[in-house]
């Protein structure tokens, strides 16, 4: 469907075209919302008009309202399989009850979206797969950024697995958000080398990184993360070497011990680093494709056609918390009434930022940013 037809399918539920703008942003980007993202993004002050639309929709079915840690604050999530038939996403994930675990992430990423009327933000799978094919047609689709699921006859690739908005700027610049939610860089290192290649088949791009108000100081470590993954290629001969200690390290694992030999503790301790830990990983399911990331560099576009750039959401989030024990963030349901306690939901046992940094730093210093104790 066309951005235009989705707005006009909602407009035929008795909505205006404005509110049938902003609802199929949410059901596509988040599922969830608060009042004053539709007040920010009609224009209109916090008032009547704003409550009566939020009611309307509770009133109809099409979401469901849930206080939060503030009690006046109100989170609402958009649910009704209609509207989400209406813009061609009956089975969305957003429409699906909410863990409380990600309730304001998604409300923070929402707030990515809208700050950026501009953009024109490719919503579905179907919508990447088709711009890219456009964009960079010499692209093999199965290298787009994916993960492997399943084994043997049933192996197939989950294209775009990550929570990361794409959109196309007015001159075709393609702009990839990452919502900063971790205390910790190793999330990040997997979805940079998922997308690693298709970034060097753009012909301009901007890596936009959004931090939670509290977290700028967690700047500096995602920017020298993304020069660690993408400006550092590896030399042939050390190509060759990894390759041989992946093949090595593979069958080390039906062995009771790993091997003595003098090449391969050398190789252990040259590898050591987090950034071929993920890059492992990604090697035992996509084999020699894998290396696309570390054989070549994009250090030339990184501040030419290709930028890293971040933006800071100066609003506080920890009033729209939905109460919840934090024992228990990860079970609980937004649906249900569940509700959590502050700033998104902290991941109790972070790993740490590098091979050598102690997790419960990590963890602390993140706390201390975002304001947790």
């Amino acid at each position: 469907m066309t951005a235009e037809g989705r707005v006009t399918a909602i407009t035929k539920f008795g909505f205006t075209e404005r509110q049938a703008r902003f609802l199929v942003t949410v059901m596509l980007h988040a599922g969830v919302c608060v009042p004053r993202q539709y007040a920010r993004f009609a224009g209109t002050a916090y008032g009547q008009k704003v409550n009566a639309f939020f009611d309307k929709l509770v009133q109809r079915g099409y979401a469901t309202a849930w206080a939060c840690l503030h009690n006046r604050a109100r989170l609402y999530h958009v649910h009704h399989r209609a509207l989400y038939r209406a813009v061609g996403e009956p089975d969305s994930r957003y429409r699906r009850p909410v863990p409380a675990a990600r309730v304001v992430e998604r409300v923070m990423r929402l707030d990515g979206v809208l700050f950026s009327p501009a953009i024109v933000w490719l919503a579905t799978e179907r919508e990447k797969v088709g711009f890219f094919g456009v964009t960079a047609p010499s692209f093999p689709a199965e290298r787009l950024p994916h993960i492997t699921v399943g084994a043997g006859a049933s192996r197939r690739l989950r294209l775009f697995p990550d929570d990361v908005p794409i959109g196309v700027e007015s001159r075709g610049r393609v702009v990839f958000l990452y919502l900063v939610t971790s205390p910790t860089v190793d999330e990040f290192r997997p979805v940079l080398q998922r997308h690693g290649d298709l970034l060097r088949a753009l012909p301009g791009w901007t890596l936009l990184l959004l931090f939670p108000l509290r977290a700028v100081a967690a700047i500096e470590w995602y920017k020298a993360v993304v020069h660690d993954e993408l400006a550092r290629p590896l030399a042939p001969a050390t190509l060759d070497e990894l390759r041989w200690y992946f093949e090595q390290s593979r069958l080390a694992v039906s062995r009771t011990r790993l091997p003595a030999d003098p090449r391969f503790r050398r190789a252990q301790e040259a590898f050591a680093a987090p950034r071929f830990r993920v890059l492992y990983r990604r090697w035992v399911t996509d084999g020699e494709a894998a290396f696309g990331v570390v054989s070549s560099s994009i250090a030339e576009a990184l501040g030419g056609t290709g930028r890293v750039d971040w933006n800071v959401l100066q609003l506080s989030y920890r009033h729209l918390s939905p109460l919840v024990s934090p024992v228990r963030s990860t079970s609980q349901w937004v649906e249900e009434g569940a509700t959590t306690g502050e700033e998104g939901s902290a991941r109790p046992q972070p790993p740490p930022l590098d091979s050598t940094a102690d997790t419960s730093d990590c963890a602390r210093d993140w706390y201390r940013l975002v304001g947790r104790s």
